[in-house]
């Protein structure tokens, strides 16, 4: 690493003697200038990692010397050094994009810590991080096993989401590998576990049960609705994985406060014909075939898969006896989100709104299917951070905003609930898949009457009926994929193999798929 160059300009440069031979006792490369124009000129002739700039110079000002700096170097850090602290001053040399002020008299101690909040931070940062990922290391390992509980698995999913995000930030790519392998040895022992609880958890045997799909609107909207004065807004954000919502989380935590943050379940497979009609119907989907014979498309039959999701949670509420005004809003495209926005102060006069925003979902298959996409979102760091760039300049924030300023101003009091359906993997691994010509043709699970697979790869499930779900004829199962495995057929297999290798998938069975968030919040 080269030596930071430092530069300090002050009229009376001389007095500071003693800094700038502490400074260089430390490693650091000092140059000095007395004048405003002096300093300006070697800031174009020269590389300066920092600027130790005097407010109160003969000449070219403090201020004056800043906004030269900046137009010409707007990323060099400015840290002013000033015997006043007058508000106004201090206003002009923020507004002008200090990085840090100091007051007069300095001593070296305060140098020095200015300096590496500034210049070392990030190096300081990385190496506290990976410090306590490689502590947190031994205790997430020693932790895991196939017989924690659903919340145990929760917390240990929550841990490892945030030491990706850490490490995302301190650029180490040893411990990146580390913690890739760590999260690999989970989804294993996950997998394990739901194969041996999934049919128990449905059954809702054993003091182990997760909160899932089709129980969520009992336990979590039911509850707010029994207030009749209280608006509630259910936002359901389609293949919205929980690192993507601790991305989004820190923009809406400025218009709203999170009253509480979970880690619900999936139900299998993690597709939105199955997972989302589970959820707005309150059923399995086997018993909404069932119950609803006109609302529900098998997997080899024509037509939209989620086209009846307003009868499913009218028929939900009636169910339940629940007298509410509801509405529901589907969002697939940018008009549709902007006459959402423009419609919220309608939606204040019902108890219950439903709204469905799909494009991280389309971000997902774009993925998969756009070579521009794949090349943006090479990673689940890139995944992340297209969905951040997304949200941030979409109708669904402003969405968010609204019902945030109408519901702190309003008479009514306003929750929001802001969940997923599922999740997403990015798949690395393919595992071989034989299946005639009805067999379904998702890349994470498949359902049809003659399968051959590779057993290892799969949770299989030849009755149907256990696990709450339909089957096209008498003879149907279901696999799952694992982990992140996904089924290429033979034929033609190292096309295929290649060419959704690394995409993000849902349908299957991981972490990241069936663990996903659900957020109660109030407006600030």
């Amino acid at each position: 690493m080269s030596e930071i160059q430092i530069l300090w300009v002050d009229d009376e440069i001389d007095l500071l003697r003693p800094h700038v031979i502490f400074l260089e006792d430390k490693g650091y490369g000092v140059a000095t200038a007395n004048n405003g124009d002096d300093a300006l000129t070697m800031i174009k002739e020269g590389r300066f990692d920092l600027v130790f700039l005097d407010e109160n110079m003969p000449g070219l000002s403090g201020i004056e010397t800043l906004e030269f700096i900046k137009n010409s170097n707007p990323d060099l850090p400015v840290i002013m050094v000033t015997k006043s602290e007058e508000e106004n001053l201090m206003d002009d040399a923020i507004g002008a994009k200090i990085s840090d002020y100091l007051i007069k008299p300095v001593n070296p101690k305060q140098v020095l810590l200015s300096i590496k909040k500034h210049i070392d931070k990030a190096r300081l940062v990385s190496e506290k991080i990976t410090s306590s990922y490689q502590q947190d290391f031994r205790n997430i390992g020693m932790s895991l096993s196939e017989g924690m509980s659903y919340e145990e698995w929760a917390e240990v999913h929550r841990k490892l989401i945030y030491w990706e995000l850490e490490l995302d930030t301190a650029k180490d790519e040893g411990m990146d590998e580390v913690l890739r392998m760590q999260k690999t040895e989970a989804n294993n022992l996950f997998c394990r576990k739901v194969e041996s609880s999934y049919t128990r958890w449905l059954k809702g045997i054993g003091d182990d049960q997760p909160l899932m799909s089709h129980n969520l609107f009992k336990e979590r909207v039911f509850p707010v609705l029994e207030n009749n004065e209280t608006v509630l807004f259910f936002v359901l954000i389609d293949n919205l994985r929980f690192d993507q919502w601790k991305i989004l989380s820190p923009t809406i935590a400025e218009y709203f406060r999170v009253e509480e943050e979970e880690i619900y379940c999936s139900i299998l497979p993690t597709a939105t014909q199955f997972s989302r009609n589970a959820i707005f119907a309150g059923m399995m989907p086997s018993e909404i075939e069932s119950e609803f014979p006109g609302l529900w498309v098998n997997d080899v039959d024509e037509g939209g898969k989620n086209m009846h999701e307003a009868e499913l949670i009218e028929a939900q509420l009636q169910r339940q006896g629940m007298d509410v005004k509801f509405s529901y809003t589907k969002i697939a495209n940018l008009v549709n989100g902007k006459k959402m926005v423009e419609n919220i102060a309608n939606l204040m006069n019902n108890q219950l709104n439903v709204i469905v925003y799909n494009f991280v979902d389309m971000l997902s298959h774009a993925r998969t299917e756009m070579e521009v996409i794949k090349e943006l979102a090479g990673d689940e760091a890139a995944y992340r951070s297209l969905t951040s760039s997304w949200f941030d300049h979409s109708p669904l924030l402003g969405g968010l905003k609204r019902i945030a300023e109408l519901g702190s101003s309003g008479s009514k009091q306003v929750k929001m609930i802001i969940t997923t359906d599922h999740g997403t993997i990015r798949v690395k691994r393919p595992s071989k898949l034989i299946g005639d010509r009805n067999t379904s043709t998702n890349l994470r699970y498949k359902q049809g009457k003659s399968l051959t697979y590779e057993s290892k790869d799969v949770f299989d499930v030849g009755n149907p009926d256990d696990i709450g779900l339909p089957k096209s004829n008498l003879s149907s199962r279901y696999v799952f994929a694992k982990e992140d495995r996904y089924f290429v057929y033979p034929n033609n297999y190292n096309y295929y193999m290649n060419f959704f290798k690394n995409t993000f998938q849902h349908g299957g069975m991981s972490m990241e798929e069936m663990l996903i968030p659900l957020i109660t919040l109030t407006p600030k």
